[in-house]
C-alpha cells in the first residue's frame, strides 16, 4: 500500500498519531550489540518522524519512550535509557525549537532526578509557544496511571466542595487525563511485531485505529511511516455508526 504524500487530502490524514516504539534491544543483540546501541539508534527513528509529520501536518505525535513498568529492566540498562534522555533533552530540543515543534513530556516525573526534571521544565518552557507539530514523549507513563490520575484529582474537588460527585461523568474525567487540550489519537502505531497496547494511552485510543508491524523501532523509517498512514487512509472509520451512516455523514460536509 502506497502514500501519495503529494495528492493526498489533509482531512484524510490522521490529525494525532501516537507510537510504541519497540524493538531497540532486539535490533541491537540482533547485530551482537548491547541494547542500549540500540536505543541510541532509535533515536534517528524519532528524528524521522518527527520530520515526516510535519511534513505531512500532522498536528500530534506522542511516542512512548519509557513505561511505568520499564523500571523493572535491568538497572543498568535503565540507567542508560535516563543518561540518553538527558542527553537528547540537550541536544534535540533547540532543533525541535527551532522547526516550530512544541514538546511535551507526560507522564509521573516524580521518579526522575533533579536535573533531568529541570531540563524538562527547560524544554517546555522554550517550546511552549511554538505553533508547529505538537510532540508529546510518554516518560513513566502508564494508561492505569493516567486514568487514576484524573480520578484522584476529581475526588480532591469533590472533597474540596468544588464538585459534586453525581456530576462527575466521562468528560470531566477526560479533562484530567493527559493531552486533554489535543485530539484524540487517530491512529495507534506498535513497531517490533508484539500485537498488544502495554498499558498506553487506554483512555485517549477508545476510537483510534491500530496497526502493527515486524519492523524494529530503528529501522522505523518514512517508507514505513508512510505504509501505516495509507493502511489508515483506507480504513472507514465508524464510530459506533454503519458504513452508511457515515458515508452520508460525508456526503453532507
Amino acid at each position: 500500500m502506497v502514500l501519495d504524500t503529494d495528492t493526498i487530502s489533509q482531512q484524510c490524514l490522521p490529525k494525532h498519531v501516537a507510537i510504541i516504539m519497540d524493538g531497540n534491544g532486539r535490533w541491537a543483540q540482533a547485530r551482537n550489540r548491547p541494547r542500549v546501541f540500540g536505543h541510541k539508534k532509535g533515536v534517528d527513528a524519532v528524528r524521522q518522524s518527527v520530520q515526516f509529520c510535519t511534513k505531512l501536518g500532522i498536528e500530534s505525535l506522542t511516542l512512548f519512550a519509557f513505561s511505568s513498568e520499564n523500571w523493572r529492566r535491568p538497572e543498568d540498562e535503565v540507567n542508560t535509557l535516563m543518561e540518553l534522555f538527558l542527553f537528547v533533552l540537550s541536544k534535540e530540543v533547540k532543533k525541535l525549537h527551532k522547526n516550530n515543534v512544541k514538546l511535551t513530556i507526560i507522564g509521573d516525573l516524580s521518579r526522575f532526578s533533579d536535573s533531568l526534571r529541570d531540563k524538562v521544565d527547560s524544554a517546555h518552557e522554550l517550546t511552549a509557544n511554538n505553533t508547529g507539530l505538537q510532540l508529546n514523549v510518554a516518560a513513566n507513563y502508564g494508561g492505569r496511571w493516567d486514568v487514576a490520575n484524573a480520578a484522584k484529582q476529581l475526588a480532591e474537588q469533590v472533597a474540596e466542595g468544588t464538585l459534586r460527585a453525581e456530576d462527575i461523568n466521562e468528560e470531566r474525567l477526560a479533562e484530567k487525563m493527559c493531552m486533554a487540550d489535543q485530539a484524540q489519537p487517530d491512529l495507534l502505531i506498535r513497531t517490533g511485531g508484539d500485537v498488544r497496547i502495554s498499558n498506553f494511552l487506554l483512555w485517549q485510543i477508545a476510537y483510534a485505529e491500530l496497526y502493527f508491524t515486524d519492523t524494529l523501532w530503528p529501522d522505523f523509517d518514512e517508507a514505513v511511516f508512510a505504509e501505516a498512514i495509507a493502511c489508515y487512509v483506507a480504513r472507514e472509520r465508524r464510530f459506533g455508526c454503519t458504513g452508511e451512516q457515515i458515508k452520508q455523514l460525508l456526503a453532507q460536509t
